[in-house]
């Protein structure tokens, strides 16, 4: 009878020191409304954000990366869907936080009016500009996502590294998307870098436009927008943090097996709702390649980038250790489709 009761509170007593996580909070989860950010809107659509009977999350959206960082830098948002440039500044000025996933790469395309494309066919690209500032008496106007912004990093690394163009042969302005897409379709400026689907949205409205040059030409494996978390949830909720990465390999596998489906997601949140179906559904198409959840791919390309937005004072310097702010054990567990 004694060993019983012996062995009955031994038991108790290391199941109370056993380690236990408090059930989640309801997850503060910031979002850019953008093609890049997908696999948010179709794991929230499918169900397999969280695990069945956790509070639904609050969805706090914002117009840029650099909004977002500060929102980070502020103590707000327990997870991030944003570029890696934003995360780099946010990890750099002290924000805790954890890349877990990929999103997609190599997302960005230059796109080019009517007007300018032209120049491209034929001729040397690298002196398109300045050959089209010459016929018309005034240099391109090119558009961009703000400073710090992956579209502005793959475009500048574009301009420098691989057209090896001269900076000074265009004009350069930085917009939102939704800005950049109202310029391209009034004619207010000649080209920009842009993402999915306003790419899809300019060609099949301008048939005289053309993407002079794609992601794989701009930045080689350029890492585009990530799944990021604090370091708090990682250690008081990891039960949350492999729920939200095995979301976001389910759904990417998804977004390039079955654009059709996903489609109707990603529309709820991308232009507000208001764009055709079947654009949406085209451009999923057009980015198939460019969906990757695997960290790994994108750990080098990172460092990389880091440097070169050192280099043009975009970030300070090139301080943040990549490899720490990548944490991949949650996706080597995630459950593969």
């Amino acid at each position: 009878m004694l060993r019983k009761l012996f062995t009955a509170a031994l038991v108790a007593a290391t199941t109370s020191l056993a380690p236990v996580h408090a059930a989640p909070p309801a997850l503060e989860i910031g979002y850019l409304p953008i093609l890049p950010d997908a696999q948010l809107f179709v794991a929230l659509e499918e169900g397999t954000l969280q695990a069945k009977g956790a509070p639904a999350p609050k969805l706090v959206q914002f117009q840029s990366g650099p909004a977002l960082t500060q929102a980070l830098l502020a103590g707000q948002l327990d997870v991030a869907y944003v570029g890696i440039g934003p995360a780099l500044v946010a990890s750099a000025k002290g924000a805790g936080i954890k890349v877990v996933a990929s999103n997609i790469v190599e997302q960005v395309n230059v796109v080019a009016l009517g007007a300018l494309a032209p120049y491209f066919a034929s001729g040397d690209p690298a002196t398109a500009f300045a050959r089209f500032a010459k016929d018309k008496g005034r240099k391109p106007v090119i558009a961009s996502y703000p400073k710090g912004a992956v579209p502005e990093a793959a475009l500048q690394y574009w301009l420098r590294n691989r057209l090896k163009a001269d900076p000074a042969s265009l004009d350069l302005i930085y917009q939102g998307e939704a800005q950049i897409q109202q310029s391209l379709l009034t004619g207010a400026i000649d080209g920009a870098a842009i993402l999915e689907p306003t790419v899809t949205t300019v060609l099949t409205r301008l048939p005289q436009s053309r993407v002079v040059a794609r992601g794989s030409q701009l930045f080689p494996n350029q890492p585009g927008a990530v799944l990021l978390v604090r370091d708090k949830l990682i250690a008081e909720h990891p039960e949350a943090v492999q729920q939200l990465v095995d979301a976001q390999v389910a759904a990417t596998a998804l977004l390039r097996d079955d654009p059709a489906r996903t489609a109707a997601h990603v529309q709820k949140y991308v232009g507000g709702g208001r764009l055709d179906r079947a654009l949406v559904e085209k451009a999923i198409r057009n980015s198939h390649d460019q969906f990757v959840a695997d960290p790994h791919a994108i750990v080098d390309a990172t460092a990389e980038l880091q440097t070169f937005q050192a280099s043009l004072g975009t970030v300070d310097t090139a301080t943040v250790d990549v490899k720490r702010l990548f944490d991949t054990r949650f996706y080597d567990k995630a459950k593969q489709p």
